[in-house]
Order: C-alpha cells, then sequence, then structure tokens
C-alpha cells in the first residue's frame, strides 16, 4: 500500500478524544498556485499563515498528516513566556544590544495567542495563570532573579508566593514557593489549533491535509512538491519542527527530536480542589521539570520526562505515575485514562533556528520545550518579513546555528549524558 493511501490519524490523546469536530481536509492533487505556500500545519504554519491571510496574500499550507498533529496538538498546554534559555543568557553569549532585542518581544507570543482567541472566538479552554514552583531554597532564589529579570523587560504581572501561599494554591508539600504569572495560563492546545485553521480558511487560506512535502524546488518561483501534486509560490515557510524529516538536511543535522509523555487521569469530580485549587497551571523548576494543570472537564494532566532521539516509551504511565504521586500522593489509586507522547525539537543552543535557506525560501524551528509561545511570534514575525519588514526577523537569525557534539551519530547519547548529569543536581538539589 502506498504512503498516500494511508492517512494520518491524530494521535490517541485527551485532547483529540475532547477537541469536537475534526475536519477532514482534501489531500493536494495536481497544481496550485500562490503567493506563498507553508510546510506545516502546526502553531508555526498556522501563525504565519493566518497573519499573512490578514494582510491579503494568497496562502496554501502543506501538511503531511492532520492540523495539529505533531507537538502543536500534544504538548502540555501552558503559556510560558520567554525562551528556553532566558534573556539573561542571551545577554551572557550575544551582548546587551540583542539581549534586550528579543527580550522586547519575549513576552509578544502569548498576547498574540490571547488576541487570537478574542478576535476569532476560539473555544479552547483558556485559562489564567501559571506558577513556577521551587522545591529548593536555591530554586527560590533563582525565582527571585528571574522576576527581577522578567520586569527589567517590562513584565510585571508577576508575584512571588511563600510556602504558605503555594501550598493554598498548589497542595502538596513538595514546594518551598512559587512564582505566580498572572499573564500565563493554560488551554486545550488541538482545540487552539483547529480555531487558527478555521480562521485562516476563512479568509481564504487553503489547508491540504495527507500531503507531505517531497520536495521544495528553487527558484524565483518555488515549487513545493507533494506526492500528488505542487504548489508554485513566491515564498515559502518551512514549519515542521520535529516531524520535518529529511526534507532539508541543512535543518536537521543541527537540531535533535525529543519525546516528552503527558497522561490524564480519571475526571476528579470535587477531588480537583484538593488537588490545584487555584486552576492554575504548574511546572517546577527542575532541568528535568515535571509540568502538570487540570483539564475542562477537571482530569489531572501530569507531563514531564524528555527521550532524546524521539523514542516512544513502552510504558508512558509507568514512567510518569511515581513522579505525579509524589506530588500528590492523595492521589493514589486514581485510574489514568489517556497516555501519550510528542515530539519537540532540541537544539544545542537551547535558542529557536530561524533563518532563511534562499532567497524567498525562510524557516523556524527548534524551540526546545518552549514553543507555545514562540511560535505564534515567530508567525507574525514571518508575515512581517514577507511583507518586507526584516528588522525583527533578523534578529532571531542572529543567534547561532550550532552542531551536537559527535554529529548525529553521537547526539543522542551526549545528550542523554548531559541530561543524567542535570537531572542528578536535581535530585541532590545543587
Amino acid at each position: 500500500m502506498s504512503e498516500v493511501s494511508r492517512p494520518i490519524a491524530h494521535a490517541a490523546s485527551l485532547y483529540a478524544a475532547t477537541a469536537g469536530a475534526l475536519p477532514e481536509r482534501a489531500p493536494l492533487q495536481g497544481a496550485v498556485a500562490a503567493d506563498v505556500c507553508v510546510v506545516g500545519a502546526g502553531y508555526t504554519g498556522l501563525s504565519t499563515a493566518l497573519h499573512l491571510a490578514e494582510a491579503g496574500f494568497r496562502v496554501v499550507v502543506l501538511e503531511a498528516a492532520r492540523v495539529g498533529w505533531g507537538a502543536s496538538g500534544r504538548n502540555g498546554g501552558q503559556i510560558v513566556h520567554s525562551y528556553s534559555r532566558d534573556i539573561d543568557v542571551i545577554e551572557q553569549r550575544h551582548g546587551v544590544a540583542l539581549a534586550n532585542a528579543l527580550g522586547g518581544m519575549a513576552f509578544e507570543g502569548g498576547a498574540i495567542i490571547r488576541e487570537r482567541v478574542a478576535r476569532y472566538g476560539i473555544d479552547c479552554d483558556l485559562k489564567n495563570g501559571l506558577l513556577f514552583a521551587a522545591l529548593t531554597s536555591k530554586q527560590l532564589r533563582a525565582l527571585e532573579a528571574h522576576k527581577s529579570l522578567w520586569e527589567k523587560h517590562g513584565h510585571r504581572q508577576l508575584e512571588l508566593l511563600d510556602e504558605r501561599a503555594t501550598r493554598a494554591a498548589v497542595n502538596t508539600k513538595r514546594y518551598q514557593g512559587a512564582l505566580l504569572d498572572h499573564s500565563g495560563g493554560h488551554f486545550h492546545p488541538l482545540k487552539l489549533a483547529m480555531g487558527e485553521a478555521a480562521a485562516f480558511e476563512s479568509l481564504g487560506g487553503t489547508i491540504y491535509e495527507q500531503s507531505k512535502v517531497t520536495a521544495i524546488e528553487r527558484g524565483q518561483t518555488a515549487t513545493v512538491r507533494t506526492a500528488r501534486g505542487h504548489v508554485t509560490a513566491r515564498f515559502v515557510v518551512v514549519a515542521g519542527n520535529a516531524y520535518l524529516g529529511h526534507l532539508e538536511p541543512r535543518l536537521t543535522t543541527k537540531s535533535m527530536p525529543c519525546g516528552t509523555q503527558i497522561i490524564a487521569t480519571e475526571p476528579l469530580g470535587e477531588r480537583w480542589k484538593d488537588v490545584i485549587p487555584s486552576d492554575f497551571c504548574v511546572e517546577d523548576c527542575n532541568f528535568l521539570l515535571d509540568y502538570f494543570r487540570l483539564s475542562a472537564d477537571r482530569r489531572l494532566l501530569f507531563g514531564g520526562g524528555v527521550v532524546y532521539g524521539a523514542r516512544d516509551l513502552a510504558d508512558i504511565t509507568g514512567s510518569l505515575m511515581p513522579k505525579l504521586l509524589r506530588v500528590f500522593p492523595q492521589l493514589a489509586g486514581v485510574r489514568i485514562n489517556y497516555a501519550w507522547t510528542g515530539n519537540f525539537l532540541l537544539t544545542l543552543s537551547r535558542l529557536p533556528e530561524v533563518g532563511r535557506l534562499d532567497g524567498n525560501i525562510f524557516y523556524s524551528q527548534g524551540c526546545s520545550g518552549h514553543g507555545v509561545t514562540f511560535t505564534h511570534l515567530i508567525g507574525r514575525l514571518m508575515g512581517e518579513l514577507i511583507q518586507g519588514q526584516a528588522e525583527r526577523f533578523s534578529l532571531f537569525e542572529q543567534l547561532p546555528h550550532l552542531p551536537f557534539p559527535g554529529g548525529r551519530l553521537l547526539r543522542v547519547p551526549m545528550a542523554a549524558l548531559g541530561a543524567w548529569y542535570y537531572g542528578l543536581r536535581d535530585r541532590l538539589g545543587v
């Protein structure tokens, strides 16, 4: 059976089960012309496509599977600002000027999400409030510095919580304090992707699903080919991220797909008030962090762990359940109804890789676990670039794309060794 005759379905996640109608879009057939062809219907591709459609461009999106099929429809559903390496690290590595410029955009992605939800009436269970939770006094001091750093760059919706206030927000003895970001929050990620896709289509845009791109031919007018057709376009945006495959080797040699896992409990009923009475989402401050929140139907979603090289775990529940019970021992015996995994793309610098493959072919990838907000920001910047305003996009182009030590052969064991070291530091509290 050929590849194009086997439609790819959504992962068996809580999100796919509760997203409502998931319209199937036809695959590309024959020749289509557009101003812009976007490769990938995740957040990067959808954000780019929507910004351009709002500006009057004819945009076609090609998706190898389904809208939101990858990380965009499987992630933890948390609005976390800034980048996987924060503004102070950017300043240390790349200077004050670039850090200030990127710092000025570090909180824009979350605002774009809220703007999209409001403008297009996207029902994605959006709720306010994110807690960064400290397990040690060292982590608590780091959160104080974190608050000062973000306030320096204009973000002032932050509140430090002591141990008692933290316990009132999330009912566990595990944390010594927390930083509450009132402008953070959580949502249903697949509903957001579907809502953005519908908004794009309402403006005349077209999405073809089950349309894996097999080649991108360069030229003043580029040609993007699939098994059954092709799109000619003045501009191409490559937004495949961890699921790009080998389409563009220049993009895959300096990044690494990694898997992360999530489980969802049975509905907790009134017990939710004994777990996260604030209904905030939470992530701890460990290098190998745990993250969790309540769904709209009051299940606990609990995620964590990294599998370098994006292998699927044989027992996701067995891996995550001990971590869940360390945080919430009161949930002993709770049933797990869903368990799934998804890939994100890791870079050595932990900063996104943004640039041009050619004069009219652009890309963004490698959010390294901070993709929800950055993908929405870079979509806006892609739109600005294609409209002739390259200044903000070019700032991210300055970030270097570093090769993993040992090349592609050793990147997985080397990264796993580094993670083991930092995981040990987490466990020792140093």
